[in-house]
């Protein structure tokens, strides 16, 4: 874990990047330039990456520990902060310290939660005065699911991922296991044999149980691995896909259920317990430090 250095002005403590879970995903259409229309459920939950922020003496953005096999301006971080100096002109610079604990190609958000969190709390940081609304538009620019994480709780979301609606979900506990592959969701959305034209939804028909992911198919067929998960998992509830993967999970009721299974996994398998949550843990720590 990342060091937290008491500063009240914002830098050098550690910010959280929470995962998602997608309880559903429709794919309704897809626009010419080529993004698919989405409905879906987004559940924030306690499962966090942590990014520190510390001034830089130039006014360009560095990642002081950049990821294994992605060039640095690659990074959804280093390309969040300077997408933000652009749309601002901000002349600012910043060293990005990253603590990554979310699997990539799992499915969780984690690359597009870090990106979140780089807009969120540059924003502040920097002085820049941008509303969040703003900061959703900036967001869909790097990709599909960060606007739910600027926006930073738990929501019922439409078109290419910024049509938000708020939610109310259960406080369920979740076992997510993450295959041992990794899922390239470009590859995913191109696939020929996925679906594309599902019937449009409401958030009642998710509320009565419509739980489809439409990704499912296509993933289980190209990844056995993660068909072989959830075989596994569909012995202990129904057992879904989130997003298009790798990672797959089943919803209890109680932390108790939950950690049965979770123990009765074996040792071998990348598996995680965690709670769903109604807010995002970036906007608790926001509000603490800047008192918004």
């Amino acid at each position: 874990m990342l060091g937290q250095v008491g500063s009240k002005t914002g830098w050098g403590i550690r910010w959280s990047a929470p995962a998602k879970l997608n309880l559903m995903l429709s794919i309704t259409g897809q626009r010419e330039d080529g993004y698919h229309l989405l409905q879906t459920v987004f559940q924030i939950i306690d499962m966090t990456d942590g990014l520190i922020f510390s001034e830089s003496a130039d006014n360009k953005v560095h990642l002081k520990n950049p990821i294994d096999g992605v060039k640095e301006e690659d990074d959804l971080t280093v390309r969040a902060a300077n997408i933000l100096k652009a749309e601002t002109g901000c002349s600012a610079g910043v060293q990005i310290q990253m603590e990554k604990n979310l699997p990539m190609g799992g499915g969780l958000g984690g690359g597009s939660s870090d990106a979140a969190t780089v807009l969120v709390v540059l924003n502040k940081l920097w002085n820049l005065g941008l509303t969040k609304k703003k900061l959703i538009e900036i967001g869909v620019q790097l990709g599909a699911d960060v606007p739910v994480f600027v926006n930073g709780s738990s929501v019922w979301a439409e078109g290419v991922g910024e049509e938000l609606t708020p939610i109310s979900l259960p406080e369920a506990w979740y076992v997510v296991v993450k295959p041992g592959c990794h899922v390239d969701t470009g590859k995913i959305f191109s696939a020929k044999g996925l679906t594309r034209d599902s019937e449009s939804l409401i958030m009642a028909d998710f509320n009565v149980g419509q739980i489809r992911n439409d990704c499912s198919e296509v993933v289980r067929k190209l990844h056995p691995e993660v068909d072989e998960a959830l075989k596994e998992l569909s012995a202990y509830g129904e057992a879904r896909l989130t997003g298009t993967g790798a990672c797959v999970f089943v919803q209890f009721d109680s932390e108790e259920q939950a950690k049965k299974v979770f123990d009765c996994l074996p040792s071998e398998r990348e598996k995680y317990l965690t709670q769903g949550l109604a807010n995002s843990p970036l906007q608790d720590e926001m509000s603490e430090i800047f008192n918004i």
